[in-house]
């Protein structure tokens, strides 16, 4: 199967709506077949009828300043059965056994939708929450601002569908469609105010690095461009832990460094074979990468000085499929990865260490997003859901799946719940972006009861009914036999009266009425009138 870049994905397909369409990435060689991929380590959803089978020759990976080629994780070397998204993720369904949400029930909801934003303007393609407010970026070229289920404000970039949304402080940055950072301050005196602070790079430092043969770099085929320009979409940006880096990821194969500070471009970093759909930055300097050339890449990032240089020290994933998205936890103890064949990956690092932790399988088309918050991991979809998961030590569980979008899940955000829970409970407010051009709100809680509880009482429920079911057949046929033996039994004995009354040469009538009755019987018309007699 071809590995599909982000970028091939394009509004305003065959039918002239919003549909995705999807273009091969002629970059990856066609003749090489997609490798079976491996199932669950730890996580598979435990109600999936797929053969869990397990392998465990995971091997440690080392995550030291050296690279460790040999710790790359290989799909190939995995037994068992693999991804049921063995086609185009856009136009197949599952050839092998169906993801756990298929069986689910979509009228039982665990965790409640709270309300939908649409704009008639244009797909949802990034967000950003932020107390209260929330920002949206769509292919209409706007940024809108939201505030308790309302638009608040609004901007316009003037540069294409916006890609990426991400706040620092009183700063916005935001990537865009034409290979430019753009940057937003809110006004203190009116937080409705948005004013442009400025462009990166800046045109003093495009002016600037011009002069200088040195800084022109070959970016294609006898094409040359300045080191501190995107050639291409920037598909994703990230903020350092410690808010003084920005990262933004490209379809030009690279990502590149920014100092908050002063906007400035330190490092150009050749990064991937092909485009760079995701990068995140988390704890102790790392900074990962996901690319359409089906790899995920460990970067550390060492400071010298003024000299600040990202050096190479793991690959986690090679693969044929693309990966599309990225995801870490608050503490950078696991790192999530999406990829356009449905699967979600993890990886679980201790003692500067990351090793395989197991696959998550919910979904039948390509993960676009994910989001991670608390012991949640949240993963869109192209099949239009959201897979809500809970990490409990090693395991993996899938609490609920999101239904309601009419269009791919294409970007996820995520904000703590400030309202407090009556039994103590961690909720999160949950934003998600869809190409049906809305934004739908959600309440997740952490101890919402996990989907193999709910399809096994549903099941439990379903077998009591069929059990009344059949009982109440059962009764209803025994009644009738009754019915049919005493209906038989009467006409035995008629059939007997009349054949005794034909040998003894009388009617039918003559015999009822010479037969004998009991004072008893009800059918004894001379108790009734025995007592006017009797005067």
């Amino acid at each position: 199967m071809l590995g599909f870049a982000m970028r091939d994905i394009k509004e305003g397909g065959p039918d002239g709506g919003g549909a995705p369409m999807m273009y091969a990435n002629t970059s990856r060689t066609t003749s090489m077949s997609r490798s079976k991929f491996g199932t669950v380590l730890h996580s598979d959803p435990n109600i999936s009828s797929s053969a869990n089978n397990v392998d465990d020759d995971f091997p440690m990976r080392n995550s030291s300043a050296s690279l460790n080629l040999s710790a790359c994780y290989d799909p190939s070397r995995m037994s068992g059965e693999g991804s049921p998204m063995t086609m185009s993720p856009w136009n197949q369904t599952s050839p092998f056994t169906k993801s756990p949400w298929a069986t689910f029930d979509e009228n039982v909801t665990q965790n409640a939708l709270i309300g939908s934003l649409v704009r008639e303007e244009g797909h949802i393609y990034s967000l950003a929450a932020s107390g209260d407010l929330l920002y949206t970026g769509s292919d209409s070229k706007n940024i809108r601002v939201w505030k308790n289920l309302k638009e608040f404000s609004g901007f316009k970039g003037n540069s294409g569908l916006v890609k990426a949304i991400i706040l620092s402080g009183e700063k916005i940055f935001t990537g865009h469609q034409d290979g430019k950072i753009r940057v937003w301050k809110v006004s203190p005196k009116n937080p409705s105010v948005h004013k442009r602070a400025g462009t990166l790079p800046s045109l003093m430092d495009i002016f600037k690095s011009s002069i200088k043969p040195s800084n022109y770099v070959e970016v294609r085929r006898r094409r040359t461009a300045l080191w501190i320009k995107h050639t291409d979409a920037v598909s994703c940006l990230s903020l350092s832990e410690d808010k003084l880096f920005l990262y933004s990821a490209s379809w030009d194969r690279t990502i590149k460094v920014w100092k908050i500070d002063n906007s400035k471009c330190i490092e150009s970093i050749n990064a991937h074979d092909d485009a760079v759909n995701s990068v995140v930055a988390s704890a102790e300097g790392l900074v990962y990468t996901g690319s359409a050339d089906g790899t995920v890449k460990v970067w550390k990032r060492e400071v010298n000085g003024k000299v600040t240089k990202h050096s190479l020290t793991q690959k986690l994933l090679e693969q044929e499929c693309a990966v599309t998205a990225l995801a870490v936890n608050a503490s950078g103890s696991v790192m999530y990865c999406g990829s356009s064949d449905g699967i979600v990956n993890f990886w679980e690092r201790s003692e500067k260490k990351l090793s395989h932790g197991g696959v998550l399988r919910g979904h039948k088309l390509a993960v676009l997003c994910l989001a991670a918050a608390g012991n949640l991991v949240l993963s869109g979809s192209a099949d239009k859901t959201i897979c809500v998961w809970r990490k409990d030590g090693v395991i993996h569980t899938c609490l609920s799946v999101l239904t309601g979008h009419s269009g791919p899940v294409k970007c996820l955000a995520i904000e703590e719940d400030r309202e407090p829970s009556n039994n103590g409970d961690q909720r999160w407010i949950v934003y998600s972006g869809s190409l049906d051009k809305s934004v739908k709100v959600w309440c997740v809680s952490s101890l919402a009861p996990d989907l193999n509880l709910i399809v096994m009482k549903q099941q439990q429920q379903q077998q009591q009914q069929q059990f009344q079911f059949q009982f109440q057949q059962q009764q209803s046929l025994n009644q009738n036999q009754n019915q049919n033996q005493i209906m038989i039994m009467i006409i035995i004995k008629r059939f007997l009266m009349r054949i005794q009354c034909h040998l003894m040469g009388v009617s039918p009538l003559q015999a009822e009425l010479a037969r004998p009755r009991s004072t008893d019987d009800p059918n004894n018309n001379n108790n009734l009138c025995g007592p006017l007699r009797s005067r």
